[in-house]
């Protein structure tokens, strides 16, 4: 009798469970939309109180299905999910006591007494039950080319709406400007046809904030390591998808890939922000919380090369422009996104391996052996990416300094000279009068925002490997070599096809650009919509001026040029074109042709 009511009792342990965790990702959903609209609308004090009883219950809900996982003992966890689920369900527990054990509470932990920490625990919540999903992603049904775009566009679309609630702006806001807003965020470009500062209110901004992060590393990513952190595995089907979209050149390492960008997102952003903070006149914010979220905002927007600026002027508004510190933090953060997270990891690697090697030089030993550490790829991308950065500043100093920096001074002329031949490789702010440039330096800001950032980065352009291809392939056939040699290494025929496949539809895709808004828009002047389809399609976000004054038709041309600067044309055409088997023959070789 015994056995039976254990069986029994086991069963019903078994069927609850199958019934409360579904329940509970379920009303989770419905917590985080329910957030949404909590910030989205105003809302009457008999709905709020219904919300408020829905959270309660959603918060429940996760404890009771966080705690039955342990019980049921059919799982082991890892030391650092049961971190995050122990974090979690104190915090819970401690918001819920400040919000129901009445006076006495509220004067011990008043500050855990608001709506805000009852929201933040409906966001743990989400990200505990969704990470229990199976992800799955099917090959057959969606290619991971395929899947990255789509992950944008719903990002984008999601994002669009979210700008249209009636809290996320001032005086409200069209779809077509959301969209374009969104768009810009989403693909890191920082073009605008509102201002960002004093049309979106703090909760518009913070979507903003959060479209540019989502962009910045990838919605994708993000979702698949918070999968993988909570069950510690994954299917093989799914790890060669993002093996495919990270870059991982090993099924093993695609986790560890994820989990060094975030790390390195995460630091490099939160870093930035406190800097930037500290560097910051107090007079210059009405509140401790402007100034914290200003430093936020331009951390995160800075790192992931975004260019957007709760400034009317960008860097270039009185009181900010003469900050040489906050321009320089500035530069360092956006440097650092679009070299690439490839290149970072490897460049800490070799840091790594300099300082174990000084410190064996110091104490005698010496190793006979030199590793190649620091990458080909890695040294092409410094490389490049320091020329262009050098002969820029250089360029931009001697072409502007009776000009846009004359209001400068010494140092000062320098680091806004650094500021201005580094911003246009995809970062997008502006510390000078883009209108007031000399016209030799807006011809090289046109060659830098073509070239953009690195490879594998949060920024746009050709990129500075397939400039560097590109540049090595004509010494190369100048000195009459058939194969591209350098660092002892040999560069692949494929990637100096892919180079210039890149090279050839970036300008296929700015030059319909250009000729489309000439149509649509024919009373602006030609370099002025040049450099605006530039920019969009390097996600520069750099402007001479004419974004707002464009028309819906033109709107649409720069969302798609954006759009496709950011997933590039060559990942478009292989996710429209079915690939093909290759097949063992050899057609015979012929030359053609060519000047």
């Amino acid at each position: 009798m015994s056995l039976f009511k254990r069986e029994r009792s086991v069963l019903f342990d078994w069927e609850f469970s199958k019934a409360l965790f579904p329940l509970a990702f379920y009303t989770s959903i419905i917590g985080v939309f329910l957030f949404i609209l909590d910030f989205g609308f105003d809302k009457s004090q008999k709905v709020q109180i219904w919300f408020n009883t829905f959270y309660f219950v959603v918060i429940g809900l996760g404890i009771l299905a966080t705690v039955l996982r342990y019980t049921r003992g059919t799982k082991q966890f890892k030391r650092s999910v049961i971190i995050f689920d122990s974090f979690t369900i104190v915090v819970t527990l401690v918001i819920l006591y400040a919000h129901f054990l009445g006076e006495e509470a509220h004067r011990h932990i008043s500050f855990l007494y608001s709506d805000n920490w009852v929201k933040f625990a409906i966001i743990l919540t989400f990200i505990r039950e969704f990470s229990e999903q199976e992800i799955n992603y099917k090959k057959t049904l969606l290619n991971p080319a395929q899947l990255f775009i789509a992950s944008f566009l719903g990002i984008i679309l999601i994002g669009s709406l979210l700008l249209l609630l009636p809290n996320a702006t001032h005086d409200g806001i069209s779809f077509l400007d959301a969209l374009f807003t969104s768009t810009s965020a989403v693909c890191v470009t920082g073009l605008i046809v509102v201002d960002t500062g004093s049309y979106f209110t703090v909760f518009g901004q913070t979507v903003i904030l959060c479209l540019i992060q989502a962009g910045g590393i990838g919605i994708l990513t993000v979702a698949s390591y918070f999968s993988y952190f909570f069950k510690g595995g994954a299917s093989y089907e799914n790890q060669l998808t993002l093996s495919d979209m990270t870059g991982s050149k090993k099924l093993g390492e695609v986790f560890g890939t994820l989990r060094r960008i975030l790390i390195i997102t995460f630091s490099i952003e939160l870093v930035a922000a406190l800097f930037i903070y500290l560097s910051m006149d107090n007079r210059l914010f009405t509140s401790f919380f402007h100034r914290l979220f200003f430093s936020v905002f331009h951390a995160v927007s800075a790192f992931c090369n975004a260019g957007f600026s709760t400034l009317p002027n960008s860097l270039y508004e009185t009181g900010f422009r003469y900050n040489y510190m906050f321009q320089s933090l500035i530069i360092v953060a956006f440097v650092l996104g679009g070299l690439g997270f490839p290149i970072v990891v490897n460049i800490i690697k070799y840091l790594k391996y300099f300082i174990l090697r000084k410190l064996f030089y110091f104490t005698g030993e010496q190793k006979k052996y030199k590793p190649w550490v620091l990458n080909l790829n890695s040294r092409i991308t410094l490389i490049t990416t320091s020329s262009l950065t050098i002969l820029g500043t250089i360029m931009f100093y001697f072409n502007e300094y009776n000009n846009t920096l004359a209001e400068h001074d010494g140092i000062g002329k320098v680091i806004t000279a650094l500021f201005g031949a580094a911003t246009p490789r995809t970062a997008g702010f502006n510390s000078v009068d883009m209108a007031a440039l000399d016209f030799s330096t807006i011809m090289m800001i046109f060659l830098l925002m073509w070239v953009g950032a690195s490879p594998a980065s949060t920024g746009g352009g050709i990129k500075t490997n397939t400039f560097a291809i590109a540049t090595l392939n004509f010494l190369s056939l100048a000195k009459g070599k058939s194969r591209i040699e350098v660092f002892r290494r040999e560069i692949s025929e494929i990637s100096v096809r892919r180079a210039f496949a890149v090279i050839a539809l970036s300008l296929l895709v700015i030059g319909s650009g250009v000729i489309l808004i000439s149509i649509f828009d024919s009373d602006k002047k030609l370099m002025d919509i040049a450099f605006e389809c530039f920019s969009a399609y390097s996600t520069v976000g750099l402007s001479m001026g004419i974004t707002a004054k464009l028309s819906a038709a033109s709107k649409f041309v720069i969302i798609g040029v954006m759009f496709i600067g950011r997933v590039s044309m060559l990942t478009l055409l292989i996710a429209v074109f079915k690939k093909v088997k290759q097949k063992n023959y050899k057609y015979p070789v012929e030359e053609l042709t060519i000047n």
